[in-house]
């Protein structure tokens, strides 16, 4: 951009970000369309919980596709998410969707300290239906990404939009926080844990 000062280049930067944010947005909320199934989902002993109960109260529903506790990068998302939780559930309901069972999932999120719902997809019916499993090779491989829903007045259920989550994305902010280092992410990857194992030298005994 010739001719323009350092700031007013970011500012014209800025602004084209923003303006394709919101056409990536559109394009997402493009692909809605009304739900002519309730799904049902698997919570403790439960196996009947619906999707329309997972709105509670609310008429909006955030859903995150998890690929569950094998992946560190899902585990990454669902940190990020878990922490932003008292926000945004001041605002929409949140449930976390994996292929794990029950007590898997919550002993997980008991490990993580996340306060997240979780709900278990035992039949794969929703995450087929929501693209966001792929077979290949004869496998199954499950996604990860967030669909949103709405809840209309008489009990309809749309599902509004749905985006995959990846590194460098705009859903966790550690990536763009890393871009900002000399540089960036480097040989990065997520862990479960940064703490090294302690290591202990005992002496060593002659007779």
């Amino acid at each position: 951009m010739p001719g323009l000062s350092d700031d007013a280049v970011l500012q014209e930067l800025y602004r084209t970000f923003q303006e394709t944010r919101a056409k990536i947005v559109e394009r997402l909320r493009a692909h809605g369309r009304p739900l002519s199934e309730d799904y049902r989902f698997s919570e403790g002993a439960r196996t009947d919980v619906t999707l329309s109960e997972a709105f509670g109260d609310r008429q909006d529903l955030l859903v995150i596709h998890n690929m569950g506790k094998g992946c560190r990068y899902c585990t990454l998302w669902a940190d990020g998410i878990n922490g932003l939780l008292p926000h945004l559930e001041s605002r929409t309901s949140v449930v976390l969707v994996s292929p794990n069972d029950p007590q898997t999932q919550q002993e997980f999120a008991a490990s993580r300290g996340w306060k997240l719902r979780m709900l278990c997809d035992a039949s794969g019916a929703f995450t087929n239906d929501l693209h966001f499993a792929v077979e290949e090779d004869g496998k199954r491989f499950v996604m990860p990404g967030v669909s949103a829903f709405h809840r209309a007045d008489d009990g309809s259920i749309t599902h509004v939009a749905s985006d995959f989550f990846g590194p460098g994305d705009t859903y966790m902010p550690a990536f763009p926080l890393f871009e900002l280092l000399k540089d960036g992410a480097a040989t990065w990857q997520p862990q479960y844990d940064y703490h090294p194992p302690v290591s202990i030298d005992l002496p060593h005994h002659t007779s």
